[in-house]
């Protein structure tokens, strides 16, 4: 008989090979709803909410033009946000500061905005120190101390940090309310430096069974809503203020819920496997097609495919920063060359994508796509759409008529994790250490974040770690040199003397000397791994778009423990896919 999560997916037992091992997982075994009822009972806390501001001491003062000024407490509050971080990048940044400002005097007394009127003769520096020697005295905390905050944490956890889930006690993902503070954002982000609101509980809205017990909320507070919707799996919702876009308390990823979600998920991607060579062949016959907008969306599939591009939906409602996709790219975000790098037929790409990431890339096309790009560049102005007859709705659509549930982001896992697949072929031999399989791991997830262009900055921290690695490394080295100087002296010995004294030394040298020299090539290789990862972030792609299948198999199969790829909180989100990959699985 057929399972019900693969009726859902549309998916034969055959072909979810471990499937039944899955199925069995832990409070996976219950009876599974096709209504789209995801809980029949739901029962938590509400969300813990930011504590309130806590004023300045008297002697930290914050002074405009060289003079102490007090400030009211709403415009303090907002001073410290900056204050904290007068020593980030971000601070340097015009955009920020003139944001920052521009919310900053909306919090000001209207006295306050007659004296403070230019953020450069604004000065935070003993807010700046006040906060950084709080820091401090947090580290320097006693042992005795740390733990009795430890023991508060947890008691916090304990309370606000778990639901019943029909009848099942699960564990929630983040339970805390954001506090307030400035607006960061990825990239060069236009509305860094905003303020980001204290949530209040009438903000909130509270998802919980009618027959539960609700959460109440803070003494002299209310909740904006309480409803009961079992379609959807969150716990409480509300609007922040920067991009108005919508926040959830949402059960933890180790869930069962949020388990067979991600399963869902790669299954999906995985079924694209059987039919993607159909479609592929598909939008190239479509390159040719007399239908404008048949080629235009086989073009945008392909970039889709090949590049991993976003479809291009992914805008926050109210958002100014001029991020797009693949649909909603335009004439100045691409240039065509003939030729280029050794090269034919190049296409150079040039926008800012999701989250306000520079997307570059210069690369080699097929030549019926090159030709198709001219024709779509012609008689148009830069700020022109390049698919002029392609939504994403309309693509969308088309993904659905070509597999069901096909969407740009299954594209995008889907080529993923067939590049980890193929990379971690490619790149692991069985005879290498531990730390090179490591290497060669990371090197494929890279391989994958390039693809997906989870980019970051390089970390603040960067240079000296190196450095302090560096460091290591040069004094293991000298260790090495000190242990081999030792081996010979005692090859020497016990050739001398031949007795058991001097062999036992020997073997003593000839340990020590492999136990180094395996410390040394831990380090090296740590470093060359650091180096270049410094500007990919590879977490994204890890957790969000490869099957963790590929590298638990991967895992089993050259003797790797799984503790070094994912971590406690990791293993227990993909508990499924530790329970059901052999290590002969395949994506």
């Amino acid at each position: 008989m057929q399972c019900l999560l693969c009726a859902a997916l549309g998916l034969s037992q055959r072909c979810l090979r471990g499937s039944l091992r899955l199925i069995v997982w832990p409070g996976w075994e219950e009876e599974k709803s096709q209504d789209g009822v995801k809980w029949k009972q739901l029962e938590h806390k509400g969300p813990y909410f930011a504590p309130s501001y806590e004023p300045l001491p008297d002697g930290v003062h914050f002074y405009y033009d060289g003079k102490p000024v007090k400030l009211s407490l709403a415009a303090e509050e907002v001073a410290t946000f900056y204050g904290k971080m007068l020593d980030h990048e971000y601070t340097t940044k015009e955009v920020f500061q003139n944001n920052f400002f521009s919310d900053w005097r909306k919090e000001m007394t209207a006295e306050e905005r007659k004296i403070i009127k230019h953020l450069d003769k604004c000065d935070f520096t003993e807010i700046h120190r006040y906060f950084v020697d709080k820091t401090a005295a947090r580290k320097a905390l006693s042992r005795e101390e740390k733990q009795k905050l430890k023991e508060e944490a947890e008691k916090l956890q304990q309370e606000f940090g778990y639901c019943t889930l029909d009848g099942h006690r699960e564990k929630i993902g983040n339970f805390k309310t954001e506090p307030p503070g400035l607006f960061r954002g990825r990239g060069d982000h236009p509305k860094m430096g905003m303020l980001k609101r204290r949530i209040l509980p009438e903000d909130v809205t509270i998802n919980c069974s009618r027959d539960s017990k609700i959460p109440k909320p803070p003494a002299g507070h209310q909740w904006k809503e309480v409803r009961s919707d079992n379609t959807v799996t969150w716990l409480a919702s509300w609007t922040e203020n920067i991009q108005n876009s919508i926040k959830y308390v949402m059960l933890n990823p180790s869930s069962k819920l949020k388990g067979e979600k991600d399963w869902q998920k790669y299954e999906v991607a995985r079924r694209l496997k059987g039919v993607v060579d159909e479609i592929r062949s598909q939008y190239r016959a479509d390159w040719k097609s007399r239908e404008m907008k048949k080629r235009q969306c086989a073009v945008a599939l392909y970039f889709i495919d090949k590049l991993a591009l976003r479809a291009g939906n992914e805008k926050e409602e109210g958002e100014t920063a001029d991020t797009v996709g693949c649909c909603s790219l335009r004439v100045e975000h691409i240039q065509l060359y003939p030729e280029a790098d050794g090269c034919q037929h190049v296409v150079e790409l040039d926008f800012l994508g999701k989250d306000s990431i520079r997307y570059y890339n210069r690369v080699p096309v097929e030549k019926p796509v090159y030709k198709n790009l001219q024709l779509f560049m012609e008689n148009k102005s830069r700020g022109d759409d390049l698919f002029d007859r392609l939504t994403t709705t309309s693509l969308n659509k088309h993904l659905q008529d070509l597999m069901d549930g096909l969407t740009a982001k299954v594209f995008r896992t889907y080529n993923a994790s067939v590049t980890l697949q193929e990379q971690l072929r490619a790149l692991t031999r069985a005879e290498d250490s531990v730390a090179a399989k490591i290497l060669s791991y990371n090197r494929a997830n890279r391989a994958v974040a390039i693809l997906c262009n989870h980019q970051r900055a390089t970390p603040k921290t960067f240079e000296k770690s190196m450095q302090n690695l560096q460091l290591k490394i040069e004094a293991k080295k000298k260790q090495v040199a000190e242990a081999k100087a030792e081996l010979k002296q005692a090859r020497a010995g016990h050739k001398c003397r031949g007795d058991d004294r001097s062999r036992s030394f020997l073997e003593k040298r000839e340990r020590l000397l492999e136990k180094l020299e395996e410390q040394l090539m831990r380090l090296s290789t740590q470093a060359t791994d650091k180096e270049e990862s410094k500007q990919v972030a590879l977490g994204t792609s890890k957790l969000n778009y490869l099957d963790p299948r590929i590298s638990v198999a991967w895992c089993k199969r050259f003797g790797v423990p799984v503790e070094r790829i994912y971590n406690k909180t990791q293993r227990e989100r993909f508990a499924w896919a530790l329970d059901m990959a052999g290590e002969d699985f395949e994506f």
